[in-house]
Order: C-alpha cells, then sequence, then structure tokens
C-alpha cells in the first residue's frame, strides 16, 4: 500500500494541480469577459457619464454561451420589468387559455313576475377579471333584461376570491388621480378609471366635455383654451380633482389646438367598490332596469344559480395588453389571481408571492434576491438580479407557453412602449422587449434578433439618480446586437 501511495499519490497530485490551474484560469477568464465590454458599447456607456456601479448587465446567446455581463448578480429595482416575473410565473401555472369569469345570479328559490320583478337580491359573483370593460358589464345587463328581468330590490357584490388587497392610489408617488396607481380589486371595470372627454366646436372655437360613464355627482368644471395652431401632438391639459360629500369635480385647464380633434384623459376619482357600485346603478339604468335598494358587498348562498355570465379574453391576450402597454394594476390582479387559483382563498398579495416563486422554483429558477413585492415593478422594494432575469428568459425561450409569452413583448419601432425606439429599418421589429421606468431606474430586458440568425437574451438595469441618462446606451445595446 505505501508503495502503491508514494507511485500514485504524486500523479494524483499532478493531475489536480494541472487542474486546479486550469479551473483558475476559465474562472478569470471568465471574469475578465464579464466585465469587458465591447469598445463600442464601452463608448457609448462612458457618454452616459453615469458610473459602472449603477449598472447590472447581462448579453447571452439563446442556447448559446453568455457574451459579457456587468454585476450581473446584484438585486435591482428593474420598475416595469418586474412584470416579466409576474406574467411568466401566471402563464406558467395556468396555462395560456385560461380566463376569467364575471356572473350574475339569483337565489335557487327566486322567481321573477310577469312585470320583471326580480323578488330577491341579484348577486354579482367577482373573478377578478383585470380586463373587464364597461362594454363587457353593459352586455351583462342587457342579457338580464332578455331574460325578462326589470326591477331588482338590491345587488350584492361577491369579492370573497382576494382579501383585503385596495391601496391608497396616492401612496406611491402622490399622484392618486393617475391610472398607473389604481387598486386592484376582484370586481375592477376599466381599471376603475373615469374618462373625461374634450370635443372641439370649431364654430364657436371652444371645447365640449363630458364624462364617460355618466355617473351622477360627477362633474366637469373650468375650461380648456382654443388653439388655431396646427395639432403639435398630445393636448397639455391640467386636472385638479376635488370630492366633497360623495360629489366629484373635475376642474380642467389647459390649451388644445382644435386640429387635434377630439381627445380625452383618464383620472381615477373612486375607490374601486364605490366606483362600482355607482357604476352598477348607472348602467342598470341605461339599459331600462330599477334598482330600488341599495348595493352591497356580501357572499352569495351556495344554491344560487347563473342567469349571465361573461368570459374575459384569454390570458394569452391578457398578458399582452399587461407587457406591451405596462398596466400595473392588471399586473397586480393577475398576480392575486395566481394565489387565488392556488387554492389561496382570499388571495392576498403576500401568498399570491408565495406561489409565484413556487411556480418558478418547481422549473429550476430560484431567482436568488427576488423580492416580487406587488408583481408590477410600481415599487421602490421590488429588486431582481440580472443573472435570475436571464435565467428566467432562458426557461421560458425553452418552455411550452415560450410563443405566448414572446409575443406579448413589445416589438421595437412597432408597438407597445418601444413603438417610437430605433424606428430604423436595420433594427426595426428585431426585438421583442419590456421596458421600465421610474425616478432612479431605467431598465430593459426581453430578446433580440440577430443579422445572422442568433437570438439573444439582454438584461439591462440602472439604478441612479440620472437613470434616464441611460436611454442611450440601452438604444446601443440593442444596435449592436442586431448587427451580429
Amino acid at each position: 500500500m505505501r508503495a502503491l501511495k508514494s507511485k500514485v499519490c504524486p500523479a494524483l497530485v499532478r493531475i489536480f494541480a494541472g487542474l486546479s490551474g486550469a479551473l483558475l484560469t476559465v474562472v478569470s477568464v471568465h471574469v475578465r469577459a464579464q466585465q469587458a465590454l465591447p469598445a463600442e458599447l464601452a463608448r457609448a456607456w462612458a457618454q452616459t457619464k453615469l458610473p459602472e456601479s449603477s449598472l447590472s448587465l447581462v448579453v447571452q446567446e439563446v442556447n448559446g454561451p453568455r457574451l459579457f455581463a456587468m454585476q450581473p448578480e446584484q438585486p435591482r429595482n428593474p420598475a416595469s420589468v418586474m412584470k416579466l416575473v409576474t406574467t411568466y410565473a401566471a402563464i406558467s401555472r395556468l396555462g395560456p387559455t385560461y380566463v376569467w369569469n364575471t356572473d350574475f345570479l339569483i337565489d335557487g328559490q327566486a322567481q321573477v313576475n310577469a312585470q320583471g320583478v326580480l323578488n330577491g337580491p341579484l348577486y354579482l359573483r367577482a373573478g377578478g377579471d383585470p380586463v373587464l370593460l364597461l362594454q363587457d358589464l353593459w352586455r351583462l345587463m342587457r342579457d338580464m333584461r332578455l331574460r325578462g328581468v326589470r326591477e331588482i330590490p338590491e345587488i350584492v357584490v361577491d369579492r370573497s376570491i382576494f382579501g383585503d388587497v385596495t391601496i391608497d392610489p396616492a401612496q406611491f408617488d402622490g399622484a392618486g388621480d393617475r391610472p398607473y396607481n389604481a387598486s386592484p380589486d376582484a370586481f375592477m371595470v376599466g381599471f376603475g378609471a373615469l374618462r373625461l372627454v374634450f370635443t372641439p366646436d370649431p364654430q364657436t372655437k371652444t371645447w365640449k366635455s363630458f364624462i364617460d360613464p355618466p355617473i351622477p355627482g360627477i362633474q366637469i368644471e373650468g375650461n380648456v383654451e382654443w388653439s388655431d395652431a396646427k395639432c403639435p401632438g398630445s393636448p397639455a391639459i391640467t386636472t385638479d380633482t376635488t370630492t366633497e360629500n360623495g360629489n366629484v369635480r373635475f376642474r380642467v385647464s389647459g390649451r388644445a389646438a382644435g386640429a387635434c380633434g377630439e381627445f380625452d384623459v383618464f383620472r381615477l376619482a373612486l375607490s374601486q367598490q364605490e366606483y362600482g357600485a355607482r357604476l352598477l346603478k348607472t348602467m342598470w339604468q341605461e339599459v331600462g332596469g330599477t334598482l330600488t335598494g341599495t348595493v352591497r358587498n356580501g357572499t352569495i348562498p351556495a344554491d344560487a344559480v347563473t342567469i349571465a355570465s361573461h368570459q374575459s379574453p384569454p390570458l394569452s391576450e391578457v398578458i399582452r395588453l399587461i407587457n406591451k402597454r405596462s398596466n400595473n394594476v392588471m399586473t397586480r390582479v393577475l398576480l392575486l389571481t395566481l394565489g387565488a387559483e392556488a387554492g389561496r382563498k382570499p388571495a392576498t398579495v403576500e401568498n399570491s408571492v408565495q406561489v409565484a416563486l413556487s411556480v418558478l422554483s418547481r422549473q429550476g429558477l430560484n431567482m436568488k434576491g427576488l423580492v416580487l413585492d406587488n408583481g408590477s415593478g410600481l415599487s421602490r422594494i421590488g429588486v431582481v438580479s440580472a443573472d435570475s432575469l436571464t435565467e428566467m428568459l432562458h426557461k421560458a425561450w425553452q418552455s411550452p407557453v415560450m410563443p405566448e409569452y414572446v409575443s406579448s413583448l413589445s416589438i421595437l419601432g412597432i408597438d407597445g412602449t418601444s413603438r417610437n425606439r430605433l424606428r430604423d429599418p436595420a433594427t426595426r421589429s428585431m426585438a421583442h422587449i419590456k421596458t421600465g421606468s421610474l425616478r432612479d431606474v431605467r431598465s430593459i430586458a426581453g430578446y433580440v434578433w440577430g443579422a445572422s440568425g442568433k437570438r439573444y437574451i439582454v438584461v439591462s438595469m440602472v439604478n441612479h439618480e440620472r437613470a434616464y441618462d441611460a436611454r442611450a446606451f440601452e438604444n446601443a445595446l440593442i444596435t449592436w446586437l442586431t448587427a451580429k
């Protein structure tokens, strides 16, 4: 044994020493590669005058090697790029054909007499549909009228699929009337936003305004000045909202060119529950119905039967709306739906996040350092690393839902949030990306098609008080990849 040891051990030592040296060389090269940007991109980054410490970056060929990276393991705020995580977890768990249902029901023993009077409550089962619109609710009510219902004593809304998920719309940035701050809710119609419509009258050179839907107690005051100038783009309109004794007044001001034609702005003024209640009353009257009582929250009895139902578009279409338009409240509701469908009823943000992380974990995605928060990216505490996003995007590319997921991203220079970027024929339509922007945050993530036919995953996140200055670098990065 001693003789064998004396012969074998030196050989093993030399082998292991060689392997160790090789491994150290590989690691060293890998570290250098992670820190080295191509010269063209290094110049583009230098022009931003931002510190390297503010950037996390990964560029990797799909099913191929990593080209380069900078601080890929550093968790950063990705802004709306976080929606990629929520929508992938949701479509992975629920499938692209998943739909939401919103139903009207009555007690099993309730009846409608010859005059169309219902002798019991009308129940609304809120299913958490993130894209329920005014016209969808109108059709539901029209179906009720077609079935002979004219008068109902009260409407009971069952929101029990979700827990207490209401937020203060002003909490994030003080802009509580902006739709991007809307609160999630199990019964959310048109995102809870009122539409202020301004129509030009060339004869009097004035703007006429109205509110859609025309809910009593909500008015527009003030005037928008008329301009004869050539349409310069979107009108600059200011709205101040006041609420007193349940009455809402939008005081408008600003100036708009008549050449621009009719335009509208959307504003929040009521909680989702109050808005939903008023909307149910108003729209039931619009279709010729009578409500003798009130709209209240409650639960649906076990023997209730469905008399009218609305089904949402499939999830594949919903995530397209979410990611291309970067809709925050739709993403929040989608996250809650993920929790509810996993049996976490009533769903809360906390238990829904747990479900999302579990979905990703089962695919081998540990998402180290991820703080999903509300799932939308409209957050100051949500963080994710470029490594984690890259790994997830690679897994998504290899998954059965790849076509639906990739098509949900904005097409460069064509649509969504990147429609006005890199519209040159050499770059236009050569990437599917998600953009993100907050104060102090700038990010992009997605897939870029190179001239060689290769596909690349790109993730870039900048957290800095001058983060917006990174936009030119993002464009240079995408342009460089499309040429490869």
